[in-house]
């Protein structure tokens, strides 16, 4: 991919004083490596820790990113230049065995999005139509609803009487969180590097979301972001296709690094980030949009002790996908046909705490198959 960011692009705006740690892949190792980022130089923590789930459990995990030694990978932007090649060391995904997670409805501009995508089966010509009919019927502001709540129950009661009730209204204004797997542990891709598209796909769209590294005990350790591309025509002609709508070759990004939690950086950061958007086309065509986690309805909190707690446990740790209210609705490619990606968008995610993940979109069936996984990453433990 041409002209990425530059590591002043990528980086927290205060990345001075940002605990960063993330993965790269090194030829000479002949896998991955668990790095941190210094005034802009890239430090091999190998010596000392070489998983990321590992270091996410340690209670030194800030003291070993701030002081540990290593070898120097060179700079940041050095790495960058490699971004989106085969020309190692280049960026992966900074997880590696935690399982990784997602949460869908939890903005109230995405549940009405869920909603036209079910009643339109799928065919975007008719999400405009649609959009208009269920505002009027549904009225108010949904994002002032607490879940769960007596309110939410009376909405609910008053949307089946009118037979507008939803099974994506029952996770977006009901008790239970809708949580479901995103990808497998080790198949996010990173910064630069291509995501891709369901070939049967034709109305789509990138989901930019804060993802939170979650350690084994249920206590969140950083953040990060995260692109939980979204295939709107499969999952809108049926909910159960939502493995197939989610989960497809380099359909989920991750990065570019976790910013582990300090004084300097806290969950209350999270609540309060603007998470922007930018889909630039070959064609020209340019969209700008931005998620406001304060307007989110679950607190990020709540919907990791929905995740994980006596009834489910990640030995391994998980990254958590929040959600995001961003459902673009900007015609494209004609009047009433709304949005959907051209292969070589290029999509960046990006919030000043957290700094900038960008991808590419191309074809899932057509980017280099996910080949790295669990076994070939055991034996390139066990050769240190």
């Amino acid at each position: 991919m041409n002209s990425l960011p530059s590591a002043r692009d990528v980086l927290p705006q205060d990345a001075e004083r940002a605990l960063l740690v993330g993965r790269v892949w090194r030829d000479d190792q002949r896998g991955p490596v668990v790095v941190t980022v210094r005034n802009g130089e890239v430090i091999d923590l190998s010596a000392t820790v070489n998983v990321m789930a590992d270091l996410l459990e340690r209670d030194d995990a800030a003291h070993i990113v701030a002081n540990a030694e290593g070898e120097s990978l060179g700079t940041l932007d050095r790495l960058l230049d490699n971004a989106g090649s085969s020309s190692a060391p280049y960026l992966l995904a900074p997880c590696d065995v935690q399982a990784i997670k997602a949460c869908g409805v939890t903005f109230a501009v995405s549940l009405l999005e869920r909603v036209i995508e079910e009643q339109a089966g799928g065919d975007a010509a008719r999400a405009g139509e649609l959009r208009e009919e269920l505002k009027r019927v549904i009225g108010g502001d949904l994002s002032k609803i607490r879940p769960g709540s007596d309110e939410a129950m009376a909405l609910k009661a008053e949307l089946q009487s009118r037979g507008a009730w939803s099974q994506y209204m029952e996770v977006g204004i009901g008790p239970d969180a809708e949580v479901f797997t995103k990808a497998q542990p080790l198949s996010a891709v990173g910064h630069g590097a291509a995501v891709g598209l369901h070939p049967s796909s034709h109305w789509n769209n990138p989901e930019p979301e804060i993802v939170l590294a979650v350690d084994a005990r249920g206590n969140a350790r950083g953040a990060t972001l995260g692109n939980d591309v979204n295939l709107r025509d499969i999952e809108g002609r049926s909910a159960l296709l939502l493995g197939k709508a989610k989960d497809n070759n380099a359909s989920c990004a991750i990065g570019p690094f976790i910013r582990l939690f300090d004084e300097h950086f806290s969950m209350d950061d999270v609540r309060s980030a603007m998470v922007s958007l930018r889909i630039e086309g070959d064609d020209d065509f340019l969209l700008e949009d931005a998620s406001d986690m304060r307007e989110i309805s679950r607190d990020p909190l709540d919907l990791v002790s929905q995740t994980i707690g006596d009834h489910h446990q990640y030995p391994d740790g998980f990254m958590l996908f929040l959600g995001t209210m961003f459902s673009p609705i900007q015609d494209r490619d004609g009047p009433g046909q709304g949005f959907t990606h051209h292969l070589g968008d290029r999509v960046t995610i990006s919030t000043p705490r957290l700094g900038a993940l960008t991808n590419q979109v191309q074809r899932s069936d057509q980017l280099p198959p996910w080949t790295y996984g669990i076994r070939a990453w055991l034996k390139h433990q066990s050769r240190g």
